[in-house]
């Protein structure tokens, strides 16, 4: 079965549930501190957070979640990261994942490598894409990953370690209405609310496509 991470109350895993046509299971260890078992999984999907992905003092369940991660990578069951999923990833393949670099806040293109255009993931995905983007933590590439894909500002965009694990930094998962409830954390974001909503918005169809198209690889990638 897919297993479903939730770091966060405020970022759940959105439209990426209306593109799953397969059975899936969805975990709030913020909450419970339990996650599932490996040899129930087979595929996770680990989803963003308002922490960072070295705050384990403050919530504890990131370092079992960090373990679980490394076990599922090793056992080469297929692994998707957005945000900070993506910096776990990193993080826990021994990576550093730095605060305030490389910092985005919107609809912005991103660009896919040379070798990103030939990965199982991002088949069918054009040489630029848009994402929404949220992040100001950002991931180095641990020893053997490959960099799929890039932005303006923000170097590692994506990667993929060995044949079944992948990092974003962008969010494919987000509505309307989860970029209104970010919005709303902070009075920086908040008064930018509905122009962040109209940069979406004029970019819905090509968020849903992209979305789709990445879950439906990832998904073929299940035995």
């Amino acid at each position: 079965m897919l297993h479903i991470i939730q770091n966060d109350p405020e970022v759940p895993p959105g439209g990426l549930l209306d593109h799953l046509s397969i059975p899936w299971q969805l975990h709030h260890p913020y909450t419970t501190g339990q996650l599932p078992e490996v040899d129930a999984i087979s595929a996770l999907i680990v989803l963003g957070g308002a922490m960072g992905a070295n705050d384990d003092h403050k919530h504890p369940f990131l370092v079992d979640l960090k373990q679980l991660i490394r076990t599922v990578v090793a056992a080469r069951i297929p692994y998707l990261g957005i945000c900070l999923g993506g910096q776990l990833l990193a993080a826990a393949l021994g990576a550093q994942v730095i605060s305030n670099r490389w910092e985005e806040l919107g609809t912005l293109p991103v660009q896919l490598s040379t070798q990103g255009r030939a990965d199982h993931l991002l088949l069918g995905l054009p040489d630029s894409f848009s994402t929404f983007q949220w992040h100001h933590d950002s991931f180095d590439l641990p020893d053997g990953a490959v960099l799929l894909a890039s932005s303006a500002a923000c170097s590692h965009q994506a990667f993929r370690h060995g044949n079944s694990a992948w990092g974003l930094q962008f969010h494919p998962e987000v509505t309307e209405q989860i970029i209104r409830d970010w919005c709303a954390w902070d009075p920086a974001t908040a008064c930018k609310t509905e122009a962040l909503v109209a940069a979406f918005k004029g970019q819905a169809d090509d968020y849903r496509s992209t979305a789709k198209q990445m879950l439906d690889n990832f998904i073929a990638l299940l035995p």
